[in-house]
């Protein structure tokens, strides 16, 4: 009796846990269906049969990116905004797990929980999909960034409603004829997926002058009263730090300007290891920022364990710090916006809309990363650093305050290029990051992107300042 008992009680315990397990996978399967179903595993809807009804893909003016025709999935008409929005828009496969088509995929389709891809063509709602990006600056930008043959990244981003107007990595191919990838030309093709805005990481040399700099401004208060020596190289901790030039006395507002390595290096030094992570957290350096569910590659500062030297090379951008195209343009739109950043967004909403026409932030997730104080003071001496040494004249106009970057990798490699900042015009609010891997001075050849970007993005917002 006992041991009929002890059997009845485990099979009633089976049951239970194998109907609570049907359970849990039906509740899963109903409020998880669109992410099931966009998964790269999903091969039968990854090929051109899964977008054979769907939804078409448009820019902020309308322009037709994707769309369906008698069945099969066509792209934009010109080859250069097809492959400057490859990693945007997507292709028909799954791989670039980033894109629109890939993360909505399910919406596109108008895949259903009950019929799948099978419901009748009469009875199916695939949406239509509005971007917050423009195609016109986007392949300004690519033609440009393409013409170095490296892998980079521009992104522009409006940094009071969040809306990213350009977006653009390299390298990559015409969704429109995609390249069959083999053991033989895999190096052509090493990282072709991966969209750099997004998900890559790079050493950002100068640029991180800007973190520097806020740490000073918040930490050192005769900052401006002070002056240096540099000549070119530097003992610090046993090590030279080395500098691009011989400044000879020079002030803050001109080290920055001038991209003096030796003030900054000392200036990381004194601040010292708790100061400069402080402020480095703050901004958001080691965090994921979040672009429409899709977090960002997380930048690096970590001085833990470096010693003077060390140190010393963390405050000019080298060390192991590392950034993220995105995470910089959003931290340049915070100190245009007064401290406080705006989440970024490529799925252009009416709420986006209303307040882009009205000039409002898009605050809903915003942090402040730098006092107000400390922004208005960033603002002056990354104004000053164009007006001072690279010249106003560059940007068709408008107001830009802008650092460039060189960051050195090693390993037989050319430097990373950099340029990030933004624009002070009330009727162009943008941001912006371009980076040119393996290339060298980011005056040389991430600029150049960037200005393309910039100047097209502005005559596509109207900005009354642009004159080219």
């Amino acid at each position: 009796m006992k041991r009929v008992l002890r059997r009845s009680t485990f099979i009633f315990i089976i049951t239970l846990a194998f109907i609570g397990g049907i359970g849990y996978f039906s509740f899963q399967l109903i409020v998880n269906a669109d992410d099931w179903v966009d998964q790269p595993y999903n091969a039968h809807i990854s090929g051109s049969g899964g977008l054979a009804q769907a939804g078409k893909i448009l820019d902020r003016n309308g322009e037709i990116l994707a769309q369906t025709v008698d069945g099969e999935r066509v792209y934009n008409e010109d080859e250069t905004v097809r492959r400057a929005l490859l990693h945007v828009v997507g292709d028909n496969s799954l791989n670039i797990s980033t894109a629109a088509q890939s993360m909505y995929r399910s919406q596109l389709t108008g895949y259903s929980l009950i019929w799948g891809l099978n419901m009748p063509q009469s009875l199916r709602h695939s949406d239509d999909i509005s971007l917050t990006v423009d195609a016109k600056t986007c392949a300004a930008a690519y033609d440009v960034l393409n013409s170095y043959n490296k892998n980079g990244a521009c992104v522009v981003y409006n940094y009071k409603t969040g809306e990213v107007i350009c977006s653009v990595s390299t390298k990559g191919y015409d969704p429109q004829a995609p390249p069959e990838i083999t053991e033989e030309n895999a190096d052509q093709y090493e990282g072709v997926y991966l969209d750099h805005v997004l998900s890559s990481s790079y050493t950002p040399g100068s640029i991180f002058k800007i973190v520097t700099s806020a740490a000073a401004i918040e930490n050192i208060p005769d900052l401006y009263e002070r002056t240096w020596t540099c000549t070119g190289s530097e003992e610090i901790g046993g090590s030279d730090v080395t500098c691009v030039g011989s400044h000879g006395t020079i002030d803050f507002k001109d080290a920055m300007a001038h991209s003096c390595n030796i003030v900054f290096a000392e200036l990381a030094v004194e601040l010292g290891a708790d100061k400069m992570t402080q402020t480095a957290e703050k901004i958001g350096i080691n965090m994921s920022f979040d672009v429409d569910g899709v977090k960002t590659a997380k930048g690096h500062y970590d001085v833990s364990k470096a010693d003077t030297n060390q140190l010393a090379w963390s405050g000019v951008g080298q060390y192991t710090d590392e950034v993220n195209p995105m995470q910089m343009a959003v931290i340049c739109g915070a100190i245009a916006n007064g401290g406080k950043s705006t989440e970024p967004t490529l799925i252009k909403s009416a709420a986006s809309q209303i307040l882009s026409a009205i000039g409002l932030n898009n605050n809903a997730n915003s942090r402040e990363m730098f006092s107000s104080s400390t922004a208005e003071k960033l603002d002056e001496v990354m104004r000053y650093t164009i007006t001072d040494y690279y010249g106003d004249n560059l940007y068709g106009g408008l107001k830009v305050c802008a650092k460039t970057g060189t960051g050195e990798v090693g390993n037989g490699k050319q430097p990373n290029g950099w340029i990030v900042g933004y624009a002070q015009d009330e009727d162009c609010p943008l941001a912006f990051a371009c980076v040119v891997e393996d290339s060298g001075f980011g005056a040389t050849y991430a600029a150049p992107v960037a200005q393309a970007a910039m100047i097209q993005a502005a005559k596509s917002l109207g900005a009354s300042a642009v004159t080219q």
